[in-house]
């Protein structure tokens, strides 16, 4: 039986890629990795001294951007967004809409899941240490949003906002890559294998 899903990996691939081709495979995969974002979130837990949670919808925005790629993942991510701020409660703790002061993480998730889907395209997921970078470049783009936009948010000081809003993460974080130096070039080579 020969498929798409067991052929070899070509470079310029994402995992996603892998499945037969159609725009109901695209449009589900955009759909799932908008709602597994939104799953994702509701896993949190309170930071004290700061408006933002921990959550999971870091670590799956990211996986969504590199497993779908920077097109699928954008779109992806942009539907997550615009559902929150149309009222969906899905973003962090079950928000939703754009006035809350964690809503540039969001913005940040967007082009984050965008710009790790462009490195995975040019193979970072295959390797542990380059999904290691892959994954703080995009937990950086999340932080240069996110931070700023909290301090305009809630009126904090550049500092305060820095330390409500990125130091109380930053073990997490690591912990997030680390994950995902595993599970992504491990997901690669059991379809080698195939």
């Amino acid at each position: 039986m020969s498929t798409a899903a067991a052929a070899p990996a070509r470079p310029g691939q994402v995992l996603a890629d892998l499945l037969p081709s159609s725009r109901v495979r695209d449009v589900a995969l955009v759909a799932g990795g908008a709602v597994l974002t939104g799953l994702a979130a509701q896993l949190a837990v309170p930071v004290p001294g700061s408006p933002v949670p921990v959550t999971g919808q870091t670590f799956a925005a990211l996986l969504v951007g590199t497993a779908l790629g920077a097109g699928r993942g954008f779109l992806s991510l942009a539907l997550y967004a615009l559902a929150g701020i149309a009222g969906v409660p899905w973003f962090a703790e079950g928000g939703s809409g754009a006035a809350a002061p964690s809503f540039g993480y969001v913005i940040g998730l967007l082009l984050a899941a965008t710009a790790v889907g462009a490195l995975a395209r040019r193979g970072a997921d295959r390797s542990p240490w380059r999904m290691a970078g892959a994954m703080l470049l995009g937990e950086a783009i999340i932080y240069a949003v996110g931070v700023p936009y909290l301090a305009l948010a809630t009126g904090m000081s550049a500092s305060a906002a820095i330390a409500a809003g990125l130091t109380p993460f930053l073990i997490g974080d690591a912990l997030k890559a680390a994950l995902a130096m595993g599970v992504l070039p491990t997901a690669w080579k059991l379809v080698n294998k195939r």
